[in-house]
Formats: structure tokens, sequence, C-alpha cells
């Protein structure tokens, strides 16, 4: 792993996928790096160009959506790279889902309706869409397994104030109802996601990456109603399909469970999957990033040089 060195830098932490530099107080440099997590696991293998795939959908996005809430984006001055504005995170995620997949699914079919204080109705089949969507919250954990809550619990907990929670849920509805938007133009439809936001003094912003395949599901639009009504499998863009084959290969992140083998060509086919979401989301063309370490230091550096800091 290159480790940069950035001029006022305070602080480094690694997360699952991301290095995230502390510049100053009021400053993070944040680097997608190439590894991939399944099952809040670090998979053994980096997946080629998907730090370069998640970090320049998260900030077409963020572009996209800025008009509806303050985000934290201030450059990208590199392909992997942003620099944003440093906030104080709440520690929820805002798990937003328009259809009933995924960990819904999972809860579903194992005879429960009710998921983080939200009722889901009966009757309901794989992938079929909610009445409209539904807010299923987690917690964002430091270390090990993000763990379901409910609004309630967060308010009462104090995690969010009951001010702050309203504000969140019509900024994750509004969100989510312009990525659907901009999906649907795709020809995809956005099935959930998760929006992580924070705060400077009173205001809050939308943090980190929104709309990427790390953060959400997308399925294909055309011949989604067809396989609905066959009860075939949705066609989708997402890194669920990774997950899938863990859950196949008997994994899923328990204790004394084994990450399976992941050859050349599964990890060059992960790869494709990611830079085709990419191409298929923002009607551009991938261009493969070919910076030098060296070269993506001195980027930052002259951005945040740019920004008054030196």
């Amino acid at each position: 792993m290159t480790q940069f060195h950035f001029p006022q830098q305070s602080g480094f932490y690694q997360g699952k996928v991301r290095d995230v530099y502390s510049i100053s107080t009021q400053t993070l440099v944040m680097v997608a790096s190439d590894r991939i997590s399944a099952f809040d696991v670090v998979l053994p293998r980096p997946i080629p160009y998907k730090g370069q795939v998640l970090n320049q959908i998260a900030a077409f996005m963020l572009k996209a959506t800025e008009h509806i809430c303050p985000n934290w984006l201030l450059d990208t001055p590199a392909p992997h790279v942003s620099i944003g504005k440093k906030c104080n995170p709440f520690k929820i995620e805002m798990v937003v889902r328009g259809n009933l997949t995924g960990h819904a699914w999972r809860t579903y079919t194992s005879g429960k309706r009710e998921l983080c204080g939200v009722q889901m109705p009966d009757g309901m089949k794989e992938n079929d869409y909610f009445n409209s969507p539904i807010i299923t919250p987690s917690t964002k954990a430091s270390e090990g397994h993000d763990e379901d809550i409910s609004a309630e619990k967060i308010i009462s907990s104090g995690l969010v104030s009951e001010k702050d929670w309203d504000q969140l849920v019509n900024y994750a509805l509004k969100l989510f109802a312009k990525g659907k938007e901009i999906a649907a133009a795709r020809g995809l439809i956005l099935v959930d996601t998760k929006y992580e936001f924070g705060k400077i003094s009173d205001q809050i912003y939308l943090m980190d990456e929104i709309h990427t395949p790390d953060s959400s599901r997308y399925f294909y639009a055309d011949g989604f109603e067809e396989r609905q009504e066959k009860g075939e499998r949705q066609k989708q863009l997402s890194k669920e399909f990774v997950r899938e084959w863990l859950i196949e290969n008997n994994f899923m992140g328990k204790e004394g469970q084994q990450v399976p083998f992941m050859s050349d060509d599964w990890v060059n086919t992960i790869s494709a999957r990611y830079i085709e979401l990419y191409e298929k989301i923002t009607g551009l063309k991938f261009e493969h990033n070919s910076l030098t370490p060296s070269e993506t230091e001195a980027l930052v550096i002259n951005a945040l040089s740019k920004l008054g800091i030196q």
C-alpha cells in the first residue's frame, strides 16, 4: 500500500476500501483503493480500477445532487482521489430501499415483517417495489458489523436529534428520487442505496460516496417486469454478485469461515463489471488511470495549494 505525505497532514486512517488523510483541522484527502469488501471483510485480492470507478461515480453523483443537499466534495485532483470538507459524522447510515431485495429480502424470507422498525407488507416477492421507498438505518461501526437500528432508537439514544433526523430523512428520500431519475435515463433502476451525513457547525452535509456499486444496487430496467412475472432473477449491476458468489462458496463473514479462492479470471470479471456500471450510469467512456504514486501525490499537493494549504 502506498502511503502519501501531504502538507499540514494531521492524521491518517485506513478504512476497508479508502485511505483517509486529515489535513489540518478542516480538510480530508480520500484515496479510493482497489480493495474490495463484503460482509464487512476485506477480500484478499484488489480489483483493478475499482477505486477509480467508485471515486468518479461518486464525484459525478455529488455534482448532480448538490442542489438537493450540501456535500463535502471540494475537488477530485486525480481519478481515484477526492478532497473535501471534514465533517463531524453521524454514526448511522441512511439506507433507502425501493425494492425488496438483499438484506431486506433475507429478513423477509426468515418470516419477519419488520426491519428497523419499518413494517413490510405480506405477499411480496423478491425484488418487488415497495409502495414507496423505505428507510432502514444501520449503525456505523468503527469495527465489525454495522447493525440495524430503528428511527425511534436513533432518537431516544441521542445518536441524532429529532430535528436532525427529520432533515436526514428529507435529504435521503430526495437524493434517492434524484438517483432513480438519473438511473432511469440510462435504462437502470436504482434499487437501494446508503447515504452518510455529517455536520459542520449547524449545517448538515452529505459525505463519502453516493450511488456507486459499493453503496447501491442497480437493476436493468429493460425486461424487469417480465422477469418479475416469471420469477426470474433480475439482471443487475452492483456488488451483490460478489456477495452471491461468496454465499455460494459458504462465506458470509462468520467466524471460522474462509474466503474462497479468487482466480485471475474472477478478479478481472469483477473489474469489468465495475467499469460497465461506470459507463452505463455516467454515459462516459472509462479512461484507465495510469498515474504513478508520485504523480498522484504531486496532483494532490497542487490541489491543496489552490485551497490555501501549503
